[in-house]
């Protein structure tokens, strides 16, 4: 490699810092077991996107849903769904399993 080519690595490297930067996004992960969600109230922070990862640890679906959050999502027994939510204000925003809603239910505590 010549020593003129490096400063073109550096210059196309400092260019894709900035992309690496956006992929982090803040995880939770929320569990659903014998038809209720685990945990069954969860505190992300305000303002910004974040990822949560739903585990269907029953048998049977269940659909992730919430008017608040405008998301719905089935997910089959002994599988997982990604689900990504925000940025947010303030608040509590509930949501349920529509197909059990008398169990499976939670709120998400969004904290400044």
């Amino acid at each position: 490699m010549r020593r003129s080519d490096w400063w073109r690595y550096g210059f196309v490297g400092g260019l894709l810092w900035p992309l690496a930067a956006l992929g982090e996004v803040p995880t939770f992960e929320i569990d659903i077991r014998n038809h209720l969600f685990e945990p069954a109230e969860l505190s992300i922070p305000a303002n910004t996107k974040v990822k949560l990862i739903v585990n269907n640890r029953d048998a049977t679906p269940e659909e992730f849903e919430s008017y608040e959050l405008n998301r719905e999502k089935v997910i089959m027994g002994g599988a997982r769904a990604i689900i990504f939510v925000g940025p947010l204000q303030p608040g509590v925003y509930p949501f349920f399993g529509e197909f059990n809603p008398k169990t499976a239910q939670g709120t998400i505590r969004v904290e400044p």
